[in-house]
């Protein structure tokens, strides 16, 4: 992987665990989605004047990450309502990536290298060390063990989706804009739909961090689609999760948190994943 690439995908990892870390917002883990995602929308809006219009042969794309995107804030959501963080987000998010990789051979005809593989595999390997919650065993109830794999699905259904329609749109930064827009408007019908009109005022007294969090969790996803529109989707999928090690060492520097001798050993495993991704 050239080496702005590899610079930018790992940058937008930071940017992803900042926001998570950093944006912790006194609300139920939906509206903190809605929130944050309406504001993105608002974002994108504002892009879209400054950008060569997407062609149209990515307008599919654009729709079909809106439904993906829906579902994967439906299940993630409903994910947490019954799991546990350190149960349901090995799974949530370890998986996606090695299904992404699987998705991008055949939907997309990609071939990777051998150590891009292994760099996948290493980096795969690496979340569900640093996931595990020490010796506790993953045990979910067979509903909650849905959503989650449903979860992991979805984004690995939104990635291929955004990295193809990005090469498709002939205007990576218009594409991205009109995401953003499209997940908004989808989500808002839906938080409509289901919460009711008083969900504005529910999200309202968090707006100044949701603007901040969207801001962060926005600018990682458009360096995101810009780098899986000119490298391999897997390569960039894997490698952006590089997040999770900087989460955690934020964890300790600014929350004081303790670092399991398990977790420890999946940082130094992701990061090994990072190495043979550059090499690649």
């Amino acid at each position: 992987m050239d080496f702005h690439i590899f610079l930018a995908v790992t940058l937008a990892g930071i940017l992803h665990a900042s926001w998570n870390l950093i944006v912790k917002l006194d609300l139920d883990r939906f509206l903190a989605l809605f929130l944050v995602q309406t504001l993105i929308g608002v974002m994108g809006l504002a892009m879209l004047p400054f950008f060569p219009f997407a062609a149209p042969a990515s307008w599919p794309y654009v729709l079909t990450s809106g439904v993906a995107h829906l579902g994967y804030f439906i299940f993630l959501a409903r994910s947490y309502r019954t799991g546990d963080l350190s149960q349901v987000y090995p799974i949530a998010r370890g998986s996606a990536p090695l299904l992404t990789f699987i998705g991008a051979f055949v939907l997309a005809g990609e071939v990777v290298k051998p150590i891009t593989t292994l760099g996948i595999l290493l980096l795969v390997s690496g979340i569900w060390l640093t996931a595990r919650a020490g010796d506790k065993a993953l045990k979910l109830d067979r509903t909650t063990m849905s959503f989650a794999l449903g979860t992991s699905a979805f984004t690995a259904a939104y990635t291929l989706v955004d990295g193809l329609g990005g090469r498709a749109s002939g205007s990576v930064n218009s594409y991205t804009a009109l995401v953003f827009v499209i997940d908004a408007v989808f989500l808002f019908i839906y938080g409509f739909a289901t919460r009711g009109p008083g969900i504005i005022r529910q999200i309202a007294p968090s707006w100044k961090l949701g603007v901040f969090g969207a801001a962060l969790a926005a600018s990682a996803y458009w360096i995101t689609i810009w780098a899986m529109s000119i490298a391999h989707i897997a390569a960039v999928a894997a490698l952006r999760e590089t997040g999770i090690v900087f989460s955690m060492l934020m964890s300790v520097l600014v929350l004081k948190e303790k670092v399991t001798p398990l977790r420890g050993l999946g940082g130094l495993v992701i990061i090994a994943g990072a190495v043979a991704l550059r090499l690649a």
